[in-house]
């Protein structure tokens, strides 16, 4: 075996339906997550297993789990948690945070999307501020907490319908925003992509966009800005 071949060994693990990558971690200073949709219950669990025996120092973290997916997960796994309303699963010890991340949702509907997006953050070493219904249906409801928005390092702004809080959050503040449309609304909003087309065309400057229900994407994002932030003044 060449020593290309035992690098590539030691980087991956072929478990005959995946190919876990092991050196996430090395390359990126982030671990490697499961996506858990599409996988069967024991894929997930396989995988989740892998990782955490080459990392048992760090959390391990498997997103969009179905129902039977997190039974199984709290079956096979019990030192694993599971966290319902993010549909998802963690197995290690979460990193000692640095930093904060305020996770802002519109609307209890937004509540799955917005609990990954949280669970994400704190996987990836920092600390979380759930902010929860504070949608423009109601704008009091932001302006009372509006303290907690500039207190934090980054901002997660979660919204569906037409997506237009993220705009009104970041014309009330300058810290950076990630914004994360979901696919809540009745048929005009296009299973979410009004929301997205508002967040891509909004007036506010400043506020960056994930993908339609990518909470765990904006969670990666907005956790690297808060690790990396200064003290703050």
């Amino acid at each position: 075996m060449s020593e290309e071949q035992r690098t590539e060994e030691q980087r991956t693990e072929d478990l005959g339906f995946a190919r876990v990558d092991l050196d996430r971690a090395r390359r990126t200073g982030d671990p490697e997550v499961v996506y858990g949709a599409g996988k069967t219950p024991e894929q997930v669990v396989a995988i989740l297993r892998t990782l955490h025996e080459r990392h048992p120092d760090r959390a391990v973290l498997a997103t969009r789990l179905s129902e039977e997916a997190m039974a199984y997960v709290a079956s096979a796994l019990p030192e694993a948690e599971v966290h319902a309303v993010a549909r998802s699963a963690t197995l290690g010890p979460l990193p000692e945070p640095r930093g904060t991340v305020a996770v802002l949702s519109a609307g209890t509907s937004d509540a799955p999307v917005a609990a990954e997006a949280a669970l994400s953050v704190r996987v990836h070493g920092a600390g979380v501020d759930l902010v929860q219904d504070v949608g423009v249906a109601g704008l009091h409801r932001l302006l009372a907490v509006r303290d907690r928005l500039e207190d934090a390092d980054c901002l997660i702004v979660v919204a569906g319908m037409e997506g237009a809080l993220p705009s009104v959050v970041g014309g009330l503040t300058g810290v950076p925003l990630v914004a994360v449309p979901t696919s809540v609304g009745y048929g005009a909003s296009f299973g979410g992509l009004s929301a997205l087309l508002g967040m891509l065309n909004s007036c506010a400057p400043g506020v960056t966009v994930v993908n339609i229900d990518n909470g765990y994407g904006a969670g990666v994002f907005a956790a690297r800005v808060a690790r990396a932030a200064g003290p703050r003044r």
